[in-house]
């Protein structure tokens, strides 16, 4: 690592911590707004309230004590947490499923254009692809713009996220069937794509923490 780079990870990462305080604040009201009715009923289901608050997990699990430096706002879950169906577009348009992103570990990642932090954040993503990415893993980073793909693919190519494909999302249904409270909001899927964990807000995932945090992921895979 040259001195930029222990330069970049030195310290303790308090604006992102911070950056994901607000993240969950911002995200808030738009989530209140986009979740169905049944989701705030008292009939709702243990996998609904679950997936609504990720913060409602234990101190067990494959990742457990991997949260901290520029890790610190993962929430990871002591049981992995089956996830809703949900659709998506290709690097060509064509139509993909959840079901697609299953046999490997996914780091699936909620952005759009129009959000600040996920234009630092994109490059670290890159990275990470670029180092760790293989048939066992894929950073699957999803835009939720409205109005086609044309302004995610300017966005990929100015942030130097080259190892990145290009997915999208031009219903913008993604961020609230995940249950998104923040953007950028960041999910870890294991190979059967259950949720490992999620992070609300950006994040260093060009860090050493990051990268430990999925490697670990990637030794549960069968």
């Amino acid at each position: 690592m040259n001195a930029s780079s222990k330069r970049k990870h030195a310290g303790l990462p308090a604006k992102y911590v911070i950056a994901a305080c607000l993240a969950v604040i911002a995200g808030f009201a738009t989530v209140y707004l986009s979740l169905a009715p049944s989701d705030n009923g008292p009939g709702r289901t243990q996998a609904s309230r679950e997936a609504a608050e990720p913060t409602a997990t234990g101190k067990k699990g494959p990742l457990a004590g991997l949260s901290t430096g520029y890790m610190a706002a993962f929430v990871a879950r002591s049981e992995p947490l089956d996830l809703p169906d949900f659709t998506f577009d290709g690097p060509n348009g064509e139509k993909q499923t959840s079901a697609d992103l299953k046999g490997k570990v996914v780091l699936l990642n909620i952005w759009a254009t129009w959000c600040v932090p996920c234009r630092e954040e994109m490059p670290q993503l890159n990275e990470l692809q670029a180092e760790l990415g293989s048939d066992n893993f894929e950073v699957v980073a999803i835009n939720i713009d409205k109005g086609g793909a044309d302004k995610a693919k300017a966005f990929l190519e100015e942030t130097g996220a080259t190892d990145l494909v290009l997915y999208t999302d031009p219903t913008g249904k993604l961020f609230a069937t995940l249950k998104a409270v923040g953007m950028p909001t960041t999910l870890l899927l294991n190979e059967d794509g259950q949720e490992m964990g999620r992070l609300v807000g950006p994040a260093d995932w060009a860090s050493p923490e990051a990268k430990r945090l999925v490697e670990a992921a990637i030794a549960t895979a069968g």
